[in-house]
C-alpha cells in the first residue's frame, strides 16, 4: 500500500502537465464556427452511411479512455508518457491550424424521439458545433493511443485488445452518430502517424527534463536581486 502511495505521489507533477489538453481546448471553441467560411468533405459514402446513435456510448467513453490510457503511460513508462502526450499537443496545435485556414461542415440528421440514446446524443450537439471536423481530434487521440501501445515494452494481448477495441470502437462512432465524415477519419490517421513519428524518433524526454530543470531552478535575474539585497544588508 505504501509503495502504490509513493509511487502515485511520484507521478502527481507529470501527470498535472495533462492540463496542457484542455487549455489548448480553448482554441477549439474559438474556432468553433464559420467566420472563415466552411467546405464540405462529404462523400457518397457518407450519405449511406447510417445513424446509429448507440454508439454515442465510445463516443463519450472516450474522454476516460484518453484519460485512462496516459495515466497507465505514466505509472508504466514514463518515456512513452512523454512522447505520447507530446504528439498529443502536438496533433491539436495542428488541428487547429488546419480548423482556422480550412474549416469544414459536417451534416446532423434531426433527432427523433426523447429515449436515452437520443438524449444523449442531442447533448453532445448542443455542446459541439458541427465544424471543427478535418481531422478528427476524437480519431486522432484515439490512434496516438494505438501507436502509444505498440511502442509499450510491456504489451500484452490484454492491454493491446483493450486499447484497439476502445480505438476501434470510438472511430466508428464519430461517423455513425454524424460527427464526422470518413476523410475526417482517414485525415486523422495520417495526420497521427506522421507527428507520432516525429516525436517517438526524438528527444523528446530531454526537452520535457530541461523544462522541469528550469522551473526548479531560479532564473538569474531573482538570483542576482537576491545577492544584491544581500550585499545591501551586510553594508548596513
Amino acid at each position: 500500500m505504501l509503495t502504490i502511495i509513493q509511487n502515485t505521489v511520484r507521478n502527481v507533477k507529470p501527470l498535472c502537465l495533462m492540463l496542457s489538453i484542455p487549455l489548448l481546448n480553448i482554441i477549439y471553441g474559438l474556432l468553433n464556427n464559420t467566420d472563415r467560411g466552411v467546405y464540405s468533405m462529404v462523400t457518397d459514402l457518407d450519405l449511406h452511411t447510417p445513424f446509429l446513435k448507440i454508439f454515442v456510448i465510445p463516443y463519450l467513453i472516450w474522454y476516460f479512455f484518453i484519460f485512462g490510457t496516459l495515466v497507465f503511460f505514466c505509472f508504466k513508462d514514463k518515456k512513452l508518457y512523454y512522447r505520447t502526450l507530446t504528439a498529443v499537443n502536438l496533433g491539436l496545435l495542428a488541428c487547429y491550424g488546419i480548423y482556422f485556414i480550412f474549416q469544414t461542415h459536417v451534416p446532423r440528421p434531426e433527432l427523433v424521439g426523447h429515449d436515452f440514446l437520443t438524449k444523449l446524443v442531442a447533448l453532445v450537439y448542443s455542446n459541439d458545433q458541427p465544424y471543427n471536423a478535418f481531422p478528427s481530434i476524437h480519431v486522432l487521440m484515439s490512434f496516438l493511443m494505438i501507436k502509444g501501445i505498440n511502442k509499450y515494452q510491456g504489451k500484452n494481448y490484454l492491454n493491446m485488445s483493450m486499447v484497439y477495441l476502445n480505438v476501434i470502437l470510438i472511430i466508428l462512432s464519430t461517423v455513425f452518430i454524424k460527427q464526422h465524415v470518413i476523410l475526417d477519419v482517414f485525415a486523422a490517421i495520417v495526420l497521427g502517424s506522421l507527428i507520432f513519428d516525429l516525436v517517438f524518433y526524438a528527444n523528446i524526454e530531454e526537452v520535457w527534463a530541461k523544462l522541469r530543470l528550469r522551473l526548479k531552478t531560479p532564473s538569474l535575474g531573482l538570483l542576482m536581486k537576491k545577492e544584491q539585497k544581500s550585499n545591501s544588508t551586510f553594508r548596513v
